[in-house]
């Protein structure tokens, strides 16, 4: 933490606090209002004329690929350490990057930011940017996302994803973090502030456990807007920033193996082949009994075998059976009967039609003089003539079906 800076009030007040322990505390530089916490006071060489004391050094292994461009702008990289009054080594037979302390260094921390230096260059960041974390308001962050997804091809969409098409996303999370971003391989490599680093490593992280970095960008863009208003700077602002629901995707559930049920006892042990014929009362007889056995087996299962070959022979001379077919003959004997049935209740709905007539006319002429007699006459002629003629028309049908049949 930084002490008070060059605008904080020239006098404090004393605090008398309740408690033992605060009774005489004194406020701190970091206790006024004007005060930065965050700013890096600058480290000269009047805060440290006389040097570091033991020499510290980092080594960092680096890609075969790498090795072409690291030789071009070694000179560059050295030139940059010298000036911090700290020594670098390049190594192509092991392949690595050597930084460490001299006489003339100064600054303690500057060999932390040296082994960042040669990390982030073994990362494939730029010579130009990567030079630019020796700065004190700039850090790195070096993230392994190797390792959080399982699935290769998982792995390899997620990534993606983090970059966007043509490199959008990415381009959206650095705007908005104020950060250097490179995805390289399984690690993303990470240059800026503090509080962007922080933010660049929750997004890459929740972008790998399959959150899209779009409803982060979301977030920090409604939380830039809302920097710009003073009067929400002590409100809270989670009435303003979006809440997503997580859609529940189904996912197969695992099959549940049940456990088998095991007998109390063990399985009884196969039998043997003396087993079975002690059991079969073969094991006791002689050894000619044995062989008259054998022989007669032997012979049955022959007799068997050339009973069941006889038998397949035999199928192939049976005839097939055939399949039974309605004759035309049949089915139109069929329809004529049909025929007859509905002509023949036909003929007697009419009889009985014409009995009821007859017998409302013979009402009707019995109150007529002489007429009654007469008219009975002419309708039971009428009714006799009719009756042959359909007998006659019967006789023809039944004839002519005679004639098909015997065709």
């Amino acid at each position: 933490l930084s002490g008070a800076g060059d605008d904080a009030p020239a006098t404090t007040t004393t605090t008398q606090s309740a408690g033992k322990q605060g009774r005489y505390r004194r406020d701190k530089p970091w206790d006024i209002d004007g005060t930065d916490r965050w700013r890096i006071e600058p480290f000269t060489k009047e805060d440290n004329p006389g040097g570091v004391v033991e020499e510290s050094s980092f080594a960092v292994l680096f890609p075969k690929y790498k090795e072409k461009y690291l030789r071009e702008t070694w000179p560059s990289i050295t030139k940059a350490l010298k000036e911090h009054g700290v020594a670098c080594e390049l190594n192509l037979v092991e392949g690595s990057m050597t930084v460490l302390t001299t006489r003339k260094t100064y600054d303690p921390y500057i060999i932390i930011k040296a082994r960042d230096l040669i990390k982030l260059l073994s990362r494939s960041v730029p010579a130009p940017q990567a030079l630019k974390v020796l700065e004190d308001d700039t850090n790195c962050d070096v993230i392994k996302i190797g390792g959080m997804v399982r699935n290769k091809e998982r792995f390899v969409k997620r990534r993606q994803r983090l970059i966007g098409p043509n490199g959008s996303t990415l381009k959206a999370i650095e705007m908005l973090t104020g950060c250097y971003i490179l995805v390289q391989g399984n690690t993303v490599s990470v240059m800026g502030g503090y509080k962007g680093l922080k933010t660049a490593r929750k997004i890459i992280e929740d972008a790998m456990k399959n959150t899209h970095p779009i409803y982060h960008i979301k977030e920090l863009m409604i939380k830039r807007e809302l920097e710009k208003d003073p009067e929400l700077a002590s409100q809270s602002w989670d009435r303003f920033l979006p809440k997503f629901k997580k859609k529940n995707v189904q996912t197969k559930k695992p099959k549940k193996i049940g456990k088998k049920d095991r007998a109390v006892f063990p399985p009884a042990p196969t039998m043997s082949k003396v087993d079975l014929q002690i059991e079969s009362g073969e094991y006791f007889l002689s050894k000619d009994a044995k062989e008259r056995k054998a022989a007669y087996d032997k012979l049955q299962k022959q007799k068997n075998n050339s009973s069941a070959n006889q038998k397949r022979r035999e199928e192939a001379f049976i005839a097939p059976k055939e399949e039974t077919k309605e004759s035309k003959k049949s089915s139109t004997k069929a329809k004529d009967e049909a025929l007859d049935d509905v002509t023949a209740s036909l003929k007697a709905k009419s009889k009985a039609k014409k009995e009821e007539d007859k017998r409302a006319k013979t009402k009707a002429s019995s109150f007529v003089m002489g007429g009654g007699d007469a008219a009975d006459d002419v309708a039971e002629k009428k009714s006799k003539k009719r009756d042959r003629g359909e007998k006659k028309e019967s006789k023809a049908k039944k004839s002519k079906k005679d004639r098909s049949d015997d065709d």
